[in-house]
């Protein structure tokens, strides 16, 4: 049994005008909508409940995925009064897994990968919470040291550092961007209580990575694309036809 959730909810402001008519998750990218290509890959790797968070032209969304047979049982948490980031997007659609204690698997609509998700899920199995990482250059990173825990976050364009460690010496930490696909134990519900309703699960993650395992996975050969910009969808089509190329 396999427990995921697709983070969907966001207002797709890099899209648009694309956005202004059509929700970020129904965006077409190789003639699918981004959603269907990520629930496809979810339930390819095992899913059999996928929790899928809604706000911008919500309406949309939930008539495409009830209009449906996706091969898994897909709920809907609604955040159509309010947007609450994705650590308390997590929270909210928490009542609407089931209570075994299987982690959660947690992938962006924007992304796609070939990430091999039932390895990354398997993975799970020494850490609180899993992230999928890679190499590629950005400004924001995460830190992690070399039992592949996470310790800190910084942004290099601003030299700011954010971490639990007290004078965290960052020069021996290994510097790994998030690809927006990571695993969740439930039990960490119970850590989220007393936060905001809206907050990022990032940083929860570096809150509480001082005494929780929260660790990195990197994948050899890891190609990744975030198609959350409108320049990016051309860049999508041609990185979905290469892929189609080597299967």
């Amino acid at each position: 049994m396999m427990k995921a959730m697709i983070f969907a909810a966001g207002l797709g402001t890099r899209l648009k005008p694309l956005t202004d008519r059509i929700p970020k998750a129904l965006v077409p990218v190789g003639g699918q909508p981004l959603i269907d290509r990520v629930i496809a890959k979810l339930v390819n790797a095992g899913a059999t409940e996928i929790v899928v968070n809604v706000h911008h032209l919500a309406d949309q969304l939930i008539s495409h995925l009830q209009d449906h047979d996706w091969g898994a049982e897909i709920r809907i948490s609604d955040e159509r009064e309010a947007l609450l980031n994705t650590g308390g997007g997590l929270r909210h659609a928490a009542p609407l897994f089931s209570p075994t204690p299987e982690p959660i698997l947690i992938h962006n609509v924007d992304i796609l990968s070939n990430v091999d998700l039932r390895a990354l899920y398997a993975a799970h199995h020494n850490c609180d919470a899993l992230l999928l990482v890679s190499q590629r250059k950005t400004q924001r990173y995460l830190l992690f040291d070399d039992e592949n825990r996470l310790r800190g976050w910084t942004n290099i364009a601003t030299g700011e550092v954010r971490s639990p460690y007290p004078n965290l010496d960052i020069s021996g930490l290994r510097r790994l961007a998030f690809a927006g696909i990571h695993t969740f134990s439930s039990s960490l519900f119970e850590r989220m209580a007393n936060w905001p309703d809206n907050f990022s699960i990032i940083d929860f993650y570096l809150s509480i990575c001082i005494d929780s395992r929260i660790c990195c996975y990197e994948q050899p050969g890891l190609q990744l694309l975030d198609v959350g910009k409108v320049d990016t969808l051309h860049e999508a089509e041609h990185w979905l036809s290469l892929s189609e190329d080597r299967k």
